[in-house]
């Protein structure tokens, strides 16, 4: 996970319904996130031959209201996926903002027992042109420190998606907390107002905030309920 501070102006376009911009400290984050899946289900269901597949995810943090507290979730804008089966079914029950590109992925750690230090890669392929996200870590995992900006970052437990009527879908992801490997050095090589366009790109061709690598886990994503304005 690579995080960049942007103008939150940048977001508004991109802010679904009956949610606001989420901030650590007065700062706006985006966040490009590379993610392996292994054994998938939709629905409880296996999808054959696409249940082991990477996932490249543009992302910022949003939070809403409740009765009974704050909800701090995601909003996605851009995902990239390497099997069309999951980005035509994903497209359908929560009308994400998907594509399909060719994908490789490379997760390296020197010793598989600690997992102390290591290298992980996601690529891309797209207009002619590999990009991708790599990050190196050294230290031992451990918790996010409360109210660091890992902590902000990785502790979302709900996704919000806008829908064409111009209303919003939420839904709750379930996992225990993940332990995260601070990253020692990262790079971010994309084109990006080819992939994210001018505004965005702007923010990412800059140094990240912090990179990170959590460990994960099994994720069960709840079905998605639409908020009523």
């Amino acid at each position: 996970m690579l995080n960049f501070e942007i103008d939150p102006e940048a977001l508004f376009p991109h802010v679904p319904p009956g949610t606001e911009i989420d901030m650590w400290r007065g700062k706006t984050f985006i966040s490009v996130v590379g993610f392996l899946f292994l054994h998938a289900r939709i629905l409880g269901v296996p999808i054959f031959s696409h249940r082991c597949f990477e996932q490249v995810s543009l992302r910022f943090y949003v939070r809403r209201e409740t009765e009974g507290g704050v909800r701090r979730g995601v909003a996605f804008i851009k995902q990239i996926v390497s099997k069309q089966a999951t980005a035509s079914i994903a497209r359908l029950l929560y009308s994400k903002h998907f594509v399909t590109l060719p994908m490789t992925h490379k997760v390296d750690f020197s010793d598989l027992a600690e997992r102390a230090s290591g290298n992980i890669e996601y690529t891309w392929y797209h207009h002619g042109k590999w990009h991708g996200i790599h990050v190196e870590v050294k230290d031992d995992a451990g918790f996010p420190l409360p109210d660091s900006e890992e902590e902000f970052t990785i502790e979302r437990y709900w996704g919000y998606s806008s829908q064409a009527n111009g209303s919003c879908l939420e839904y709750r992801v379930e996992h225990p907390r993940w332990r995260v490997w601070l990253g020692s050095a990262s790079a971010f090589t994309c084109d990006d107002a080819t992939a994210y366009g001018p505004d965005l790109g702007a923010c990412l061709i800059r140094t990240p905030s912090s990179a990170l690598v959590a460990e994960g886990s099994p994720v069960t994503v709840c079905r998605v309920n639409p908020l009523v304005a």
